[in-house]
């Protein structure tokens, strides 16, 4: 099976860059399954369910979250409805929605996806990974469970999120993190055959803080006062995972991160940066080539 992933989309930009973008790399990959992280889609904080709406119709198959999922109440009744939305699992009981969800897809193909939310530098919420544990043993006791099993952990502390890749490896398929909006370099299949990613990055403008218009941010590491965060402006990016897991045995064959249409690490032509400012605001900021 081949899974795209994509990290946190941040505002109307992320989304509007995911669905000019989408139809052709799912073609381009032969992706089997669409998932993302939506949590930040409804004006780069939490999501409405308009935005749920907008974001399944236009092709992602399956919606997990994080922390911000509580941001906006319309949403309360389709997290208990909407089977393709997640919200993290280790939640307390009572809270609307569900943090697991199996799912049968076209071609016969079966994923199971979990969502978890971290508890360093987080909220003090449920312990991740004994919720793992606890859920996983009753995926396992089911006849006909699905080998293909995915992680959505939604945390802060890089190594909170490295030790639950190690803690579930050889049980699920891919442990993938979110929730920093920068994608890291370390995608690597550990010893069980479980892939990992500490943070699968953002869809959004990635010439900003973390999706944010870099000079609220700025001025507000420069005075200390409260801002109005607002979404950045400009051409969104896109970074996730393209992962292909054996469906027989659940094993990650590989994994693969993604970076489309995200600003260039060099100037055309050289090194030469006179007269070239590398800069968000100017009208010839440069981006990389449309997929990698």
């Amino acid at each position: 099976m081949r899974i795209l992933f994509f990290g946190d989309i941040v505002g109307k930009p992320g989304r509007q860059v995911l669905k000019e973008l989408l139809p052709a790399l799912r073609r381009e990959h032969a992706a089997d399954v669409v998932v993302a992280n939506g949590e930040n889609a409804s004006g780069g904080i939490g999501l409405t369910g308009e935005t749920l709406r907008e974001l399944l119709g236009m092709g992602v198959d399956i919606l997990t979250t994080g922390n911000h999922v509580w941001k906006h109440r319309d949403l309360y009744g389709p997290l208990d409805k909407e089977s393709r939305l997640l919200r993290p699992a280790n939640y307390p009981a009572g809270a609307p929605g569900r943090g697991f969800g199996v799912y049968d897809l076209p071609g016969g193909h079966r994923l199971a996806v979990l969502n978890l939310c971290g508890t360093t530098y987080m909220d003090p919420l449920d312990c991740p990974f004994r919720t793992a544990e606890t859920l996983l043993a009753r995926l396992e006791a089911e006849e006909g469970a699905p080998a293909v099993r995915l992680v959505d952990f939604h945390a802060e502390a890089t190594s909170e999120k490295k030790a639950l890749g190690w803690f579930l490896d050889g049980r699920v398929s891919a442990v993938i993190g979110t929730h920093t909006h920068v994608q890291t370099a370390d995608a690597m299949l550990l010893p069980g055959g479980t892939a990992y990613l500490t943070d699968a990055g953002m869809c959004g403008v990635e010439a900003s803080v973390l999706g944010m218009d870099h000079k609220v941010i700025v001025d507000r590491f420069l005075t200390r006062l409260p801002q109005r965060f607002r979404p950045a402006t400009g051409r969104g990016s896109l970074n996730g995972v393209l992962l292909d897991v054996d469906e027989a045995t659940g094993r990650a064959r590989s994994i693969r991160a993604l970076r489309v249409a995200c600003p260039a690490a060099e100037l055309p032509g050289g090194a030469d940066t006179s007269g070239s400012p590398n800069s968000p605001d100017s009208p010839d900021f440069p981006s990389s080539p449309g997929s990698p």
